[in-house]
């Protein structure tokens, strides 16, 4: 199955968190991928359940900036 990202964040230590969408389902989620020093593995994880865990990281806020743009774009703003 096809996913379209969208980079929402890289750490200094190269971790990149992008907003992704399977292109087919349309499900959109969080794929996270470590940098290679630590492997390398991807993880999806559920916005809701990214949003939880978080707290007040840099990715985070990526994440509820992005969301904030499509409320400020909204002609119901």
């Amino acid at each position: 199955m096809s996913v379209q990202t969208r980079q929402l964040y890289r750490s200094a230590n190269g971790d990149r968190w992008c907003l992704a969408q399977e292109t087919v389902t349309r499900h959109v989620f969080i794929k996270h991928e470590a940098n290679p020093s630590s492997g390398g593995q991807l993880t999806n994880i559920e916005i809701g359940e990214f949003l939880r865990i978080g707290g007040n990281s840099p990715e985070h806020q990526a994440l509820l900036r992005l969301i904030g743009t499509l409320v400020e774009d909204s002609p119901d703003a």
